[in-house]
């Protein structure tokens, strides 16, 4: 089987997380695509943005029930359990050790790619799965040393962002089609972002 392999924050997970991952399946051909929040994120780690992190669990729960309805998306919890910084080596060798006989595929945006020679064991990952460089507004996908490893596709830019998401909560003002009803519902009930 191929997967899809895609991390983040999902902070709050919304429908260009979604749209993303379905686009970028039904190109490569993925047979399903794993979503997995991450526990604490790497490279977001001042004070600021740390207090505006909902909670592994709260963020989970929301990525969940973003996912439900379509048989091609799993979320796994992998790095919420193991706690600490998410770094993405890790998550890879869990995969590919738990999973040998499966291809895996690891979707990065382009304002990630362009960070990915800082990431922990950049030399690594590309050795054990695929990259999927998506564009990403505002950013151009830069030429780097991994280019070579990576498959770069073009799809709808959405902009849509999280930190925009959580900024109209603050204020107030409504989140409806950015977010899919289970998960603006979730968000209001548990009074995240507020």
């Amino acid at each position: 089987m191929k997967i899809g392999i895609f991390g983040g924050t999902f902070n709050p997970p919304h429908y260009g997380h979604l749209i993303v991952a379905e686009f970028i399946r039904e190109e490569v051909g993925l047979d399903k695509i794993i979503f997995i929040p991450c526990s604490i994120p790497p490279h977001k780690q001042n004070d600021e943005y740390l207090f505006q992190i909902a909670s592994p669990e709260h963020r989970f729960e929301m990525v969940k029930l973003a996912t439900t309805g379509n048989k091609f998306f799993e979320v796994s919890d992998v790095e919420i359990n193991r706690g600490g910084v998410s770094y993405t080596i890790d998550t890879v060798n869990y995969f590919v050790s738990n999973f040998p006989k499966e291809k895996f595929y690891l979707l990065i945006g382009a304002d990630q790619f362009a960070e990915f020679h800082t990431w922990r064991k950049p030399d690594e990952i590309v050795q054990k799965v695929n990259l999927i460089v998506f564009n990403r507004p505002g950013f151009v996908i830069p030429q780097t040393e991994f280019s070579k490893f990576a498959t770069f596709i073009t799809i709808p830019n959405i902009e849509i962002s999280a930190s925009t998401i959580r900024k109209r909560i603050k204020l107030g003002k409504s989140i409806k089609y950015l977010v899919p009803p289970a998960v603006e519902e979730y968000i209001f009930a548990n009074k995240l972002y507020i």
